[in-house]
């Protein structure tokens, strides 16, 4: 094998990953976010046993989509990771992320196909990858519609892949008749310097359907027996793992356990496959080993190994979870978890139970939010990063809230409640929403005063006093709201809604005594960025609090007619709304408008 050849072999290669990558990425757009969907929520039934074949299905159909088992399993440690998905559930779909992977060299065997006539010709991946490529080209070229060209992609990423293939097997084709090359194989027949060849290939390049490709198109040449086949392919299982040790650093410990379970599928199934075949071989014989194979031989061990491992080991889902607990060490159960264990999904058949769960889960919820305000107005004075994980750890708790009472709630049978009852869902589920922005307002908050500690950046003593007054008026806003929620308290949510428009009002002021400071030389531009920043995410809070109050007035009145969107030119129009806000005028907007006197 000369230069040229080699230079031709690592151009098969790249066009190879380069074609399962385009083709895989592709499919995942064209799915838009249903993969990650499917994959979060249809993991569970009531029925024993159920929960996990239908995870095995879902993992095996996804990870055909995408051609990688290490993306689904990366996925699902995204999804454990951030408390979407419980571990028990994560189990069953890694292992038919497994079998998934099978997939591209399933499609790979089809240049095993003769060539006796046309039709078969053309059934040949030599001979239809520059139609596909053609027509996906030509689609690129000519079609408007998004989906139309996620389609071409995948005709030109199947296209390029095959013609990789084609290359591959193009470079090793001459070395079917050179002794040295055949040597070297019939040293793999040595089942461990197989797995440990099949093993560095796959975690050199990071992808097992890859490899398996590699060794598919080597065996054009002849060369590749089973007693070869196997021990690589084996090798090339274990070796997959490499990418999801990788994605799994920096996660917490239940992701690290979904990493873990991965790891050992394909150890529990190199060890099994290892000791059934060998055992058998070195005590009865297996004559066949012997025997060339090709790329159908290839894809169906892969195939064996994968789904037979994952049938072996289905059953046994929670035993797995339970020892990757033993080796890594469980997470005690917090109080936060226990509360989102309380969305029961037997408590739906109480449907009033189960709505006060939702109405405790909202209160805790607020309860984050509210920590959270505080810390980060802190931070304007000292920025402290003990403080600042804190934030970011109730943070992931109001996001997990939101998804939560979403998706509980909205699956309560509304037949079975009193008007209230009623109103209350329409509460929560208006609400949830804007608490969560709030939340991240209060984060932006905290962003924003992290990078003034770093910088050293300061404001001038008038728009100090200024910004003290705005934060004041949000605090208020926000312990209005908290209290009108938890007691019931119509005179205080109806206070929030033109104190949200008066915090408004001080932001565009404080902003236009900002410029003629920057104007004047007081301030500069990279104090005054940071300044607008925070004014913007005190008045967002302010809005999104305003919501929230005309939400839970529409409750307490009862009106279904109550717009929210235009409640207090409803509820509390003309003189008492004025009256309202020239009491926080005076109190807040008045102080800022003659600070710069």
């Amino acid at each position: 094998m000369d230069i040229l050849s080699i230079l031709q072999l690592f151009g098969g290669v790249g066009l190879f990953l380069f074609g399962m990558s385009l083709m895989g990425s592709s499919l995942e757009t064209l799915a838009g976010g249903s993969l990650e969907k499917i994959l979060e929520t249809l993991t569970t039934s009531k029925k024993k046993g159920v929960g996990e074949i239908k995870g095995w299905g879902l993992g095996t159909a996804v990870t055909a989509i995408i051609q990688s088992s290490a993306a689904t399993t990366i996925m699902l440690i995204g999804f454990v990771n951030a408390g979407i998905m419980k571990l028990g559930q994560a189990i069953p779909v890694v292992f038919g992320s497994n079998v998934g992977s099978t997939a591209t060299a399933q499609i790979l065997r089809l240049g095993d196909i003769g060539s006796g006539n046309l039709v078969l010709r053309l059934l040949k991946p030599s001979s239809f990858a520059p139609m596909l490529v053609g027509v996906g080209a030509f689609i690129v070229l000519f079609a408007k519609k998004k989906k139309l060209k996620d389609v071409a992609g995948i005709l030109i990423g199947l296209g390029v892949l095959f013609y990789g293939m084609t290359m591959m097997e193009a470079v090793f084709a001459p070395l079917k008749e050179s002794p040295a090359f055949q040597k070297i194989f019939l040293s793999f027949e040595n089942p461990l310097l197989g797995i440990a060849a099949g093993l560095l290939i796959t975690a050199i390049i990071q992808s097992s359907s890859a490899s398996v490709g590699i060794l598919q198109a080597l065996s054009a040449t002849g060369a590749i027996t089973y007693a070869t086949a196997i021990p690589i392919i084996i090798g090339q299982n274990l070796g997959k793992c490499m990418t999801i040790i990788l994605g799994a650093i920096g996660a917490n410990k239940k992701a690290k356990r979904v990493s873990l379970s991965y790891l050992l599928f394909n150890i529990f199934g190199a060890v099994f496959f290892f000791v059934v075949i060998y055992g058998i071989y070195y005590t009865v014989g297996i004559p066949f080993l012997a025997k060339t194979v090709n790329r159908g031989d290839i894809a169906n061990i892969h195939l064996g190994f994968n789904l037979l491992t994952s049938l072996i080991l289905l059953p046994f889902s929670g035993k797995m979870a339970d020892l990757t607990g033993r080796i890594l060490g469980s997470d005690p159960e917090d109080e936060e978890e226990k509360e989102f264990m309380k969305l029961d999904d037997r408590l739906l058949q109480t449907p009033v139970i189960a709505l006060d769960q939702c109405r405790n889960l909202m209160g805790q919820m607020i309860e984050h939010i509210e920590e959270n305000f505080g810390i980060a107005i802190s931070f304007i004075d000292k920025f402290e990063e003990e403080k600042f994980a804190v934030m970011e750890k109730n943070e992931r708790f109001v996001d997990r809230c939101e998804t939560a009472l979403t998706s509980y709630i909205i699956r309560i049978d509304r037949s079975a409640l009193s008007d209230d009852k009623k109103f209350m869902i329409s509460e929560i589920l208006n609400s949830i929403g804007d608490l969560e922005r709030i939340g991240d307002y209060c984060m932006n908050i905290a962003y924003e005063t992290r990078d003034m500690a770093a910088e050293k950046i300061s404001f001038s003593e008038v728009g100090n006093r200024e910004l003290k007054l705005l934060v004041k008026a949000t605090a208020e806003s926000l312990e209005r709201l908290f209290s009108a929620y938890r007691d019931r308290d119509r005179m205080s949510a109806i206070r929030v809604e033109p104190l949200s428009e008066m915090i408004g009002h001080m932001k565009d002021v404080m902003k236009d005594h900002h410029i003629i400071r920057l104007q004047e030389g007081i301030c500069n531009a990279i104090s005054g960025a940071v300044f607008f920043d925070l004014g913007n995410c005190f008045d967002r809070i302010g809005a999104h609090a305003g919501n929230v109050s005309l939400h839970i007035i529409k409750r307490m009145e009862a009106d279904r007619a109550f717009d929210e969107m235009h409640g207090h030119t409803m509820e509390i129009s003309g003189e008492e709304y004025l009256n309202i806000f020239r009491e926080y005028e005076e109190k807040y907007l008045l102080p800022v408008t003659n600070s710069s006197n």
